[in-house]
């Protein structure tokens, strides 16, 4: 159920994501290899763990990949999200999707039941909390992965998907990241071109995903507590991670990128909420801003601000010692090795997927571990750095032991975080809240 922003635009209905990814599909022209993928037979049984918005335009980028690939299972936590993305994609892909009501499945144990449910890969795009324990099933049952970011909104989450990440090496199975960047073709020239020295040596880099709110869902009678912070889930720290792992990391993942995902030596920052301070908002800050310092003297500076009328940007300025490079929409470079980009545009969503399933055909599947965890790092340690008001080294943050978790999994079952007699959520304060 995450989702992506770009360009500062709310979020789109799930209807919108389809048609959308449908239409790109139809655009990019991708080409399919043909043939079985490596178990042998003609199909590949793909599952979807999470079925909003992003996880249902997950399952339409996985089927543009090639005609063979079908759609058997899908899981939710709420049953009107499995059933409706269910019946909206057998409708788009009739003759790629056969979920039978037997194959929708609904709970907070749902997911292992996709896994168990005989298919090949699994997309995963829950609530960001859900997605280490999501992988590790995954990977431990020997199933290849799609898995939105962030990878982790804790430590101890992360670390549970940097193993599980590793298992998958071991047992040869791919692992796409949701860090969809990656996969766009001109933003990977440009990186190419950056890393070659087109720029010369980095010495800065800006990077900024300022833009409005997510979507809100309004409290409706007769829920608990957790079925409405999981409505509303990404205005829940312990569910989404803040900004800095929903949208600021996808700036961050291209400025490691830039760095040859080498980690910081140190972070520090600032942020809080300003204006959107009511109870839907929950608990989380409304602007970001955070300094990675490098141990070559590099920094890197990010800002991410989710607040309604004001100017919105989505931006990465690659500052060199010879030039810049300017992404993403028009990737650049300015200096003596002036260049733009002006290739074909192609979703890059659906490349992710693309190469994910040639991979795994070819039997050479891909794994995406080298950098996706580093930049799920990235985005915790920015909003711990925010949140504490404190200067935190790479060592000190990975250590940290705070897991963001309720006690069980259930309706009635007490999130982490309560509202007060006013109504209002608690949230983080700089300099009064502890780094654990």
């Amino acid at each position: 159920m995450s989702n992506h922003k770009h360009q500062g635009l709310l979020r789109p209905s799930r209807r919108q994501f389809l048609e959308t990814a449908a239409a790109g599909a139809l655009a990019a022209g991708l080409s399919i290899q043909r043939g079985a993928h490596a178990a042998g037979s003609g199909a590949i049984k793909i599952g979807l763990i999470g079925c909003g918005g992003r996880g249902s335009g997950a399952a339409v980028n996985a089927m543009n990949a090639g005609d063979e690939i079908r759609l058997v299972a899908v899981a939710d936590v709420f049953e009107d999200y499995a059933k409706g993305a269910r019946d909206r994609l057998k409708k788009l892909r009739p003759n790629q999707v056969d979920v039978p009501d037997d194959r929708v499945f609904v709970g907070f144990d749902a997911y292992q039941k996709v896994i168990q449910s005989g298919v090949d890969v699994v997309l995963i795009a829950a609530a960001s909390h859900f997605h280490p324990m999501h992988l590790k099933a995954a990977i431990d049952a020997g199933k290849h992965v799609f898995c939105e970011k962030p990878h982790g909104v804790d430590v101890p989450g992360l670390k549970m998907a940097i193993a599980a990440g590793e298992e998958a090496k071991k047992k040869g199975l791919a692992l796409v990241s949701g860090l969809c960047w990656r996969y766009d073709p001109g933003v990977r020239e440009a990186m190419k071109r950056v890393r070659d020295g087109a720029i010369g040596e980095v010495l800065a880099i800006q990077e900024t995903y300022i833009t409005s709110p997510y979507g809100l869902r309004e409290r409706k009678p007769g829920w608990s507590e957790m079925e409405y912070q999981l409505q509303n889930w990404y205005h829940f720290n312990w569910l989404s991670g803040d900004q800095t792992g929903q949208q600021l990391i996808h700036s961050l993942d291209k400025a490691s990128w830039a760095l040859g995902d080498k980690p910081p030596a140190k972070a520090w920052g600032l942020g809080g909420r300003q204006v959107c301070v009511e109870p839907k908002y929950g608990d989380q800050f409304d602007h970001h801003a955070v300094v990675f310092e490098y141990d070559n003297g590099v920094r890197v500076f990010g800002f991410c601000r989710d607040q309604v009328n004001c100017y919105n940007e989505t931006s990465d300025v690659i500052i060199g010692s010879k030039g810049r490079a300017i992404l993403p929409s028009r990737p650049r470079i300015e200096g003596p090795s002036a260049w733009e980009y002006k290739g074909p545009k192609v979703s890059m969503y659906d490349v992710e997927h693309k190469e994910l399933f040639d991979s795994i055909r070819a039997g050479k599947p891909i794994n995406n571990s080298d950098y996706m965890f580093t930049s799920t790092m990235l985005g915790i340690l920015a909003q711990m750095v925010c949140y504490t008001g404190q200067q935190l080294t790479w060592e000190q943050a990975m250590a940290s032991e705070l897991r963001l978790a309720p006690s069980r999994y259930a309706w009635d079952a007490e999130p982490p975080v309560l509202p007060g007699p006013n109504g209002q959520y608690p949230c983080a304060l700089p300099g009064v809240t502890k780094f654990k």
